[in-house]
């Protein structure tokens, strides 16, 4: 008896052949069609042996979830993402504390903020410098503390006692631990001014008074 190859004038001879193709550009309607094509032009001496179907059909539907999946993370993505921006908008005008090393000193303000100490020490202060000059403008004695967070102000004095100008001064935290000084990471407290919505690995962006911007997730209080 003559065998009929539905897809030999398509240069496709098996289902797998059908397969490949459905996975890379066919939806489902049209591989169950090319399905029951070959089902019905088979060998009926030769049938499709139960293993080959179910992995063949097994591989369509592989290939069909994972694109449910993709598309169900897609909206899951969107949706966080509009949530983020309703609360990063909410924050315009009001002030936040997020990592930095330089903060805003406005006309009659001050500089606050926190670092975390990563252990007990006798000797722990804040260094304010001029950011161009790297002239030494303040420090700030905070004495003795145990590990944690440390809190500290800067009054906008200068070590002579007089106003510095307003204006972005470098803070850095430092403490006395095994004997060395040693810079820490300080959280200051700015004023958000606006928020950005970008793209890619850019994400939400919140816009500090004065100073540069910081991603959303860098935000660790909001006053």
């Amino acid at each position: 008896m003559t065998t009929v190859n539905a897809f030999s004038g398509l240069g496709m001879k098996t289902l797998e052949t059908a397969t490949n193709v459905a996975k890379k550009s066919l939806g489902q309607d049209e591989f169950l069609k090319l399905m029951t094509t070959q089902m019905t032009h088979q060998d009926p001496t030769k049938p499709m042996q139960n293993g080959e179907f179910l992995s063949q059909m097994a591989q369509f539907g592989t290939v069909n979830g994972i694109q449910d999946l993709q598309n169900s993370f897609k909206d899951f993505s969107g949706s966080i993402n509009s949530n983020q921006a309703l609360q990063a908008a909410n924050l315009v005008g009001r002030t936040v504390s997020a990592p930095s090393k330089v903060g805003l000193l406005a006309a009659d303000g001050v500089i606050t903020g926190t670092f975390d100490l990563p252990a007990g020490s006798n000797n722990v202060r804040v260094r304010i410098t001029d950011p161009t000059t790297g002239e030494l403008i303040k420090t700030v004695d905070l004495g003795g503390h145990k590990a944690g967070p440390v809190s500290f102000v800067w009054e906008g004095d200068k070590e002579s006692g007089n106003p510095a100008n307003p204006g972005v001064y470098t803070v850095e935290p430092e403490a006395l631990l095994d004997g060395k000084n040693t810079v820490l990471q300080a959280n200051i407290d700015s004023r958000v001014e606006s928020v950005s919505i970008g793209s890619g690995s850019s994400g939400l962006k919140v816009n500090l008074v004065g100073l540069s911007s910081v991603n959303f997730n860098q935000i660790s209080q909001v006053f």
